[in-house]
């Protein structure tokens, strides 16, 4: 298949992985490939992975790596095509048909429309990065229009006329998968799965991402999160919850607070879950012996 969209100066996977480190994301040589191939093609990227591997992240990386603005629509449960696409704003032409008196009022004015993600993405393609963040949580019916919309990048608003990309934007889409998604959703995208990063990777990206902790700190926080992602957590801690869990330890140990008592005393920062909590504190004393000593 013919390359469709030159990509400001980058070549390939590696190129691209280099950008998006210096965007302050460690892409491997597997997303870096699935990234490049979907911008190249001009086909929607869908990255799945567990909550907290760095799906979103990616898709920021991409759109700071390209200068272009991030446009973020986030699914949840019973969203719909309006707050997906665009909305009149009601208030304001009822106020506009009370100021007018007897003076005509095209309520269909461009100060009236209120742009949704989609609509935003398709009026600026060249400017924008549409992210569809955690589709998954939506319905089969909204992933069904947003099936339609991935297949010609169109939009249609009764009062205006046809809204039609001159060129497909970049589209990132990201799921938890808490369920499965349509194998026709599937088809349209680039599809590169996100896996917790081995040790040595997420070490890296905690010193990146925190300047003030030191690498030692670093291996040590990354095998006590280990350790807590191989207990049967509600809520295993992602890789944001590891830089701020290695961020507010070395706060502690900067006030005086020893290691790991610096650790346990900022749990909540990596368990957000109470159930998670109550199972781990009796275990906690030896999770850290064996993780950051």
């Amino acid at each position: 298949m013919a390359v469709r969209r030159e990509i400001q100066g980058i070549d390939g996977p590696d190129p691209l992985a280099r950008a998006m480190g210096d965007a302050q994301y460690i892409a491997d040589e597997g997303l870096a490939t699935a990234a490049y191939l979907a911008l190249a093609l001009g086909k929607p990227l869908l990255l799945e992975g567990a909550p907290g591997v760095g799906k979103t992240e990616a898709a920021k990386a991409i759109a700071s790596v390209l200068g272009r603005e991030l446009v973020r629509l986030q699914c949840y449960e019973g969203i719909d095509a309006a707050a997906a696409m665009y909305e009149w704003n009601f208030p304001r032409q009822m106020l506009a048909i009370r100021q007018a008196g007897d003076e005509y009022v095209n309520l269909y004015e461009d100060r009236f429309l209120i742009a949704r993600p989609i609509l935003q993405a398709l009026e600026a393609p060249r400017d924008r990065v549409l992210l569809i963040d955690e589709i998954d949580r939506a319905d089969h019916e909204f992933e069904a229009f947003l099936l339609e919309f991935l297949s010609d990048f169109t939009l249609s608003i009764p009062e205006r006329g046809t809204v039609r990309a001159g060129t497909p934007p970049i589209v990132v889409l990201t799921s938890n998968r808490t369920r499965e998604l349509h194998e026709a959703l599937r088809r349209r995208c680039i599809y590169h799965w996100i896996d917790y990063p081995d040790p040595a990777l997420e070490a890296r990206i905690v010193t990146m991402r925190a300047s003030t902790v030191a690498e030692d700190t670093a291996r040590r926080v990354v095998r006590a999160v280990g350790a807590l992602r191989a207990k049967p957590l509600a809520k295993p801690p992602g890789v944001a919850e590891t830089v701020e869990w290695a961020e507010a330890a070395t706060l502690l140990n900067s006030q005086g607070v020893a290691w790991p008592r610096a650790f346990a005393r900022a749990i909540g920062v990596v368990l957000k879950d109470q159930d998670d909590l109550d199972y781990i504190a009796p275990r906690l004393e030896a999770l850290l012996a064996e993780g950051v000593a």
